[in-house]
């Protein structure tokens, strides 16, 4: 390999969440600090606890060479990286500059549809389990969330029950739909007859389509992601596509996110709303770590850093499954977290998932309780640490919780 993902670093100190807000109160639902005698292993935030890729790093660096740093416009340069990567790995080909807009996170883009489609009270359709911010969102916004859950079939694969889609999205009169593909919390990346049947469901109730798709580089390998957006001019008309690098490149303390919408007016009203908040403005040195990001030795960088991930996975998954008495997870397809079902395990033992979530916390596992994400028995484990890292963690689960 040409990078090291191998090496302990000490974020201590370094203002980061995943760290130093452990036994602290920031979102209300931060893991308990570790007993005497454990260290702490972030496996919460979904953050990753390796070196930034040199190139990033680089781009940023030649940038601060200049002394000056006052207001600015977005360069060719970040669009153009922009529409070449989105072209080499999605298979963009009619992509063009105006169609891409700046947001201040994948979470100012969602905010900004939805106060752009819906009023307050509004019904809005999501997938369960949901990522937490999704919620969040609706919660700080006052619309109502409509969910459908997503379930496992015969083989383990999280499947949308299409039926159940149908019915939700009828009853509550949805105009608008966040759905998240790659899958939050359970890695799930869908096929493309997947999607063009949720896109039918939504041309059929009129629904604008926000495409979470800031997980899209991190894919398994025999996986493929499928942007919302390509397939079918109608979901081209309606869907909100928002990306980042953040994730990929772990840049989330940077800021900086992007919209594709290809519909004009949908666009002009999306743009606008940020626009007239006066609160959607990039950073310059966000601007030049996205550069970086995609440059070639980024793309190199992260072809390791997948393989880095996907053996993480696949040890934490058969781990599960084979040492932790009760407990099941699939082999996620894409992300770097790891969606645990304690069910069986609190049936057998007894034991609550407060207690469960109590004495991993104890012993320095600081992982994440699924009912943030609406799972009532399941556990959100972040494996993007030296692999070392995550051995110790499965192994301190083993020996010191389920027993």
């Amino acid at each position: 390999m040409n990078y090291n993902f191998t090496k302990l670093i000490d974020r201590r100190g370094k203002d980061a969440t995943a760290v130093d807000s452990i036994g602290k109160i920031k979102w209300g639902f931060e893991p308990k600090g570790a007993k005497p005698g454990f260290d702490e292993i972030p496996m919460w935030v979904a953050d990753m606890n390796f070196e930034t890729a040199p190139s990033i790093v680089r781009a940023i660096e030649e940038r601060l060479q200049h002394p000056l740093f006052g207001y600015f416009s977005a360069s060719d340069a970040y669009y153009e990286s922009i529409i070449d990567w989105q072209k080499k790995h999605y298979g963009y080909t009619d992509l063009t500059a105006d169609m891409i807009g700046y947001e201040n996170g994948v979470h100012g883009g969602i905010t900004s549809t939805i106060n752009t489609v819906t009023q307050p009270g509004d019904a809005v359709f999501l997938h369960s389990p949901t990522y937490v911010g999704f919620m969040e969102d609706l919660e700080h916004t006052g619309r109502r969330p409509i969910l459908s859950p997503i379930v496992k079939d015969s083989e383990g694969v999280w499947r949308m029950d299409f039926d159940d889609m149908e019915r939700k999205l009828s009853e509550s009169g949805a105009h608008l739909a966040i759905f998240c593909s790659p899958h939050n919390p359970t890695g799930r990346v869908w096929e493309r007859w997947e999607i063009e049947k949720a896109m039918e469901l939504f041309k059929k109730h009129d629904c604008v389509v926000i495409s979470d798709e800031i997980w899209s580089d991190l894919i398994m390998p025999g996986y493929t992601h499928i942007p919302t957006i390509t397939v079918s001019k109608d979901a081209a008309s309606r869907t909100v596509a928002l990306y980042a690098p953040s994730k990929t490149f772990n840049l989330a303390g940077l800021i900086g996110s992007y919209h594709i919408i290809k519909n004009p007016l949908l666009r002009e009203k999306v743009t606008r709303f940020g626009v007239y908040t006066a609160y959607n403005e990039m950073n310059v040195l966000s601007m030049h770590a996205l550069i970086g990001a995609y440059k070639p030795e980024g793309e190199v960088w992260l072809s390791e850093l997948l393989a880095v991930l996907e053996s993480n996975c696949r040890y934490a998954t058969d781990f599960i499954n084979n040492n932790l008495k009760g407990c099941h997870a699939s082999m996620p397809q894409g992300t770097y977290m790891v969606f645990m079902d304690c069910r069986d395990y609190m049936k057998e033992s007894g034991k609550t998932l407060d207690q469960i979530m109590e004495a991993g916390w104890d012993v320095g596992v600081a992982y994440q309780d699924g009912r943030h994400f609406n799972d009532d028995g399941s556990i959100r484990i972040n494996v993007a640490l030296p692999h070392s890292r995550v051995v110790e963690a499965f192994d301190r689960l083993a020996k010191y919780v389920f027993v």
